[in-house]
Parts: C-alpha cells; sequence; structure tokens
C-alpha cells in the first residue's frame, strides 16, 4: 500500500524563503519513495512524502519549525492510496 504525508506550514509574512529553505533542509530516515516541496501565495509551504507502508505504520515527519518562523502550527493529514 502507499500511504502519503502531508506537512504544511505558513511563514511569518515575507520569510517564506527562509520556511522553504528549512523544510529542504530536513532530512528524514528512512527516506521516502518520493518526495516532493510546493509553495503557495502566503508563505505556505507544503511537503508531500509517499512511503511504501500500511496506513497506520510509524513513519518519519517534519517536525515543528521554530515558532519564530510560523504562524500557526504545522498541519498534518495522512492519505491511502485507492486502486482501480
Amino acid at each position: 500500500m502507499t500511504v502519503a504525508l502531508m506537512w504544511e506550514a505558513r511563514a511569518v509574512p515575507g520569510r517564506g524563503g527562509e520556511l522553504l529553505a528549512w523544510a529542504r533542509r530536513q532530512e528524514l530516515a528512512p527516506r521516502p519513495l518520493r518526495r516532493e516541496t510546493l509553495r503557495a501565495p502566503q508563505d505556505r509551504v507544503l511537503v508531500i512524502t509517499w512511503w511504501d507502508a500500511a496506513y497506520d505504520a510509524e513513519l518519519p515527519e517534519l517536525p515543528e519549525p521554530d515558532e519564530d518562523l510560523v504562524t500557526r502550527a504545522v498541519h498534518r493529514w495522512r492519505f491511502e492510496s485507492v486502486s482501480g
């Protein structure tokens, strides 16, 4: 089964580039099958990782950034692939 973890944070206004750089530096061990980093207006950063694992498997996730870099707690979601 493939599981996707989504991690989304919103930077303090004007610090989106710093948040993006911070997210890109975060290593995950083990490494996911795939990892994609995206950005959006309002200094938001989204990281999606894909894993060959059960939905409820314990998987590494990106941590919370320092409080002075973000406007709120990180949002996290978990999805599983649907076949057919």
